[in-house]
């Protein structure tokens, strides 16, 4: 099944595409939400169907990781490793453990995934580095790589993010015990500031992570308040730290809500302030508020009290990027700069798309509402604790130091994963 039949499938129930003068989206109506978000799908994917990586499944002509996070965001929505970084390859987790949580159909005889979602986490935890910051993990995998000093947000905060939700998914302890390590040596660095909930985007080895790049960016903060919430929910609240966090970095997102905003929506409407109001957010930095909307949706539905902190604001920037949604030759190519003015910002691409999706599926969650599925709750995926190792032990990997042995078995698990990865992504293109 090509394609677009296949996302046909997908996007099943949702109504026709709406006309060329931008979207209209009722915010509370289901409905109407599931209509536009389909129109932002089905340009979204015709950048997948042009791409020139077609021989690898998933794969987008000069990025790694937006293959991973395009169909984490669809799944959402449904209710080369010479340069590969731990931040490209924690996003395929995400994307997997994502699959898990919501039922996603798989194949019989393909690996499940929830074990897909445990092989990345199988590749990332050896490379957890304590030779430098007593902890943590550097940006790029292999030390020719520029990034390889350093240490950055999203690197941790997505292993943390994916630890939390395999504890949660599975019950397993140990999965905890890793992401409660994570946040805690993040702690001791720029990359967490407790004392006023800042998180830094990087830091550096050489400096034992006591420097500091401060570019702000909503999906770093969006990674360790999801990592947070879903501990709240595995410690059913007994642990206080974990609420703070969130409702203490969910007051620092503040920041990324313009005063600025136009038809008076000023601090309402989402914006990646660090690059948008000069205009040059790169590729990457243009899908940053996709997972920041995602995640924070999906926990207002396993952190109690979190609504009204989030869906206010949800609502109005799913209104206002639906209006960008007005370009290109068939009207339905969406801009970026949803605060800062009601039509088209004449920009246009499939992260333009990806980040329009993921705030209306955002503001789809409060119709089911439906926390994740978990192991005891049913979900359906079985956990395989060993998936992209060679051992038959059925133990998760224990809190131990990290040795260069394990570092480089890392990099060959990694090309393990990525053919599971593909396997399973090749089957959902083709719709099984």
């Amino acid at each position: 099944m090509i394609l677009s039949k296949w996302l046909a499938t997908l996007l099943g129930g949702a109504f026709a595409v709406q006309g060329a003068l931008a979207i209209e989206v009722n915010v509370d109506d289901e409905n109407s939400l599931k209509s536009a978000a389909k129109t932002v799908a089905t340009t979204m994917m015709e950048y997948y169907d042009a791409r020139e990586s077609k021989d690898i499944p998933g794969k987008f002509d000069g990025t790694w990781w937006e293959g991973g996070s395009m169909f984490m965001t669809l799944i959402l929505y449904c209710n080369y490793s010479q340069y590969l970084g731990n931040d490209d390859q924690v996003f395929w987790g995400l994307a997997a453990i994502t699959a898990a949580e919501f039922n996603f159909p798989e194949r019989e005889g393909e690996p499940s995934w929830v074990s897909l979602a445990q092989g990345v986490f199988n590749t990332q935890y050896p490379r957890w580095d304590t030779s430098s910051c007593h902890g943590g993990m550097r940006w790029q995998i292999w030390p020719y790589q520029d990034g390889y000093l350093t240490k950055n947000a999203i690197s941790n905060g997505g292993l943390l993010q994916l630890s939390a939700r395999l504890a949660l998914y599975t019950g397993n302890k140990t999965y905890a015990d890793w992401a409660e390590r994570i946040w805690d040596w993040s702690a001791t660095t720029p990359l967490l500031k407790q004392e006023n909930w800042n998180i830094a985007d990087t830091t550096t080895c050489g400096t034992q992570c006591t420097d500091h790049g401060d570019f702000q960016w909503t999906y770093n903060y969006a990674t360790y308040i999801s990592g947070a919430a879903y501990m709240h929910n595995y410690t059913n609240g007994t642990e206080t730290k974990w609420k703070e966090g969130v409702e203490g970095l969910i007051k620092t997102s503040q920041q990324f809500y313009p005063t600025t905003g136009f038809n008076g929506a000023g601090g309402q409407i989402l914006s990646d302030i660090t690059c948008e109001g000069s205009g040059n957010c790169d590729r990457n930095q243009i899908t940053f508020k996709a997972y920041f909307t995602n995640w924070l949706g999906m926990l207002t539905t396993i952190v109690p009290g979190t609504y009204d902190l989030i869906y206010p604001q949800l609502k109005t920037s799913a209104q206002a990027a639906a209006k960008q949604c007005s370009g290109g030759d068939d009207g339905t190519h969406c801009g970026i700069r949803w605060y800062k003015q009601a039509s088209w910002d004449g920009t246009k691409g499939l992260e333009q798309q990806m980040a329009v999706l993921g705030v209306l599926a955002a503001n789809l969650i409060p119709f089911s509402g439906k926390a994740p599925l978990t192991a005891s709750s049913g979900g359906t995926s079985k956990s395989n604790p060993n998936a992209g190792t060679n051992s038959s032990d059925s133990n998760v990997p224990i809190l131990n130091s990290i040795g260069t042995g394990d570092r480089a078995g890392a990099g060959i698990l990694t090309v393990i994963f990525v053919s599971g990865w593909a396997v399973a992504v090749t089957w959902m293109i083709r719709g099984g």
